[in-house]
C-alpha cells in the first residue's frame, strides 16, 4: 500500500506528518520525493546510507555522419533541439529523454550518452527503509530522481511529496492507493491545499485531511471539507513543545508521550476508508 502525503505550500507540516506516520507504522518504506530540498532525513538520522547515481539519457551528434536535415529537429515536440551554424544544439534543460530523435535520424548520426541528475540514497533507521532523492543543483526536472525513487517502494510505504501541485507531485501520487493532504488553517494555506486537493481528485484518490498548527477552527477550510466529503484524519494544535522538538530534528512518534498512538489512529482511519 502506497500513501502520498501533500501540501499546497511548503511549511504546512508535510514532511512531519509522513515522517511520524511511517514511524508509527514500523516495518515501512519512507520516499523523500521532495528531490530539490529533502528534509526527511534530517529526522531519520538514517544509518548505513548508500548513494546510487541517477542518469539522464541526452542525445549526442557524430558530425560526421550528420547530413543536416532537421528531421530531428522537427520532430522534437519540446523545442530542446536547434540546428544553429551547421551543427545540431541540444537545450538539456528540456530534454525529455525519449529518444524520438535518435529513432527518426536515416544518417544514425545520433547516440544518447548518460548524464547525471541526482543521486539516491537508502538508508535505515530502525525497521523503517528511508528513500531520499536528491536532485543536483541547477537540474531543471526532478521528475527522473523521482521515478527512480519510486521503484523502491515495497510494502507499506509513505511517499513525502513535493510541495504544491505540479507534475512532479502528480509523478508521485499516480500509483497511490490513499492521499493524506497537510492543510494549514490559514487563508494562503486554505487556497493553496484547494488546488493540491483539486489534482488529488483529478487522479481520482481516496483522499483524508491532517489540519496542522491548529490554533482555532478556520472555518472556510471546515466547510469545504464537509462539502466535499473529505474526512478530517487529525487536527494538530499548535504546541511550542513540538514546535522546538521539530527544530531539534526529533520525530514526535518517538519523543512525545502519546504522538505514537496519535498517527497510529491516523492509519486505522486509512485503512477503515481503503
Amino acid at each position: 500500500m502506497k500513501i502520498g502525503v501533500l501540501s499546497g505550500k511548503g511549511g504546512a507540516g508535510k514532511t512531519f506528518v509522513a515522517v511520524n506516520l511511517a514511524a508509527a507504522a514500523g516495518h515501512a518504506a519512507y520516499i523523500d520525493c521532495d528531490v530539490e530540498e529533502p528534509n526527511g532525513r534530517l529526522f531519520w538520522k538514517p544509518e548505513n546510507v548508500n548513494s546510487t547515481p541517477v542518469n539522464t539519457l541526452l542525445p549526442e551528434f557524430d558530425a560526421a555522419k550528420c547530413s543536416g536535415c532537421k528531421k530531428c529537429v522537427q520532430f522534437c515536440r519540446f523545442h530542446a533541439l536547434l540546428y544553429i551554424k551547421e551543427k545540431p544544439m541540444v537545450f538539456s534543460e528540456v530534454c525529455h529523454s525519449c529518444g524520438g530523435c535518435l529513432m527518426v535520424c536515416p544518417q544514425g548520426a545520433i547516440r544518447e550518452v548518460p548524464k547525471q541528475i541526482g543521486v539516491l540514497e537508502e538508508g535505515r533507521h530502525g525497521d523503517v527503509k528511508l528513500i531520499t532523492g536528491v536532485l543536483n543543483p541547477g537540474e531543471a526536472s526532478g521528475i527522473p530522481v523521482i521515478r527512480h525513487a519510486l521503484k523502491q517502494a515495497e510494502g507499506l510505504t509513505v511517499i513525502d511529496c513535493p510541495p504544491g501541485s505540479a507534475c512532479s507531485v502528480m509523478e508521485c501520487v499516480m500509483d497511490a492507493d490513499y492521499c493524506v493532504l497537510v492543510a494549514e488553517p490559514t487563508a494562503f494555506g486554505f487556497h493553496n491545499f484547494q488546488m493540491v486537493h483539486e489534482l488529488a481528485a483529478l487522479l481520482q484518490k481516496p483522499c483524508g485531511v491532517v489540519i496542522n498548527k491548529q490554533t482555532e477552527p478556520y472555518t472556510p477550510l471546515e466547510d469545504y471539507c464537509r462539502e466535499k466529503g473529505l474526512p478530517v484524519l487529525d487536527r494538530i494544535a499548535y504546541d511550542p513543545a513540538l514546535g522546538k522538538l521539530l527544530a531539534d530534528n526529533e520525530i514526535a512518534a518517538e519523543m512525545l508521550p502519546g504522538y505514537r498512538e496519535r498517527f497510529a489512529a491516523i492509519w486505522e482511519k486509512i485503512g477503515g476508508r481503503l
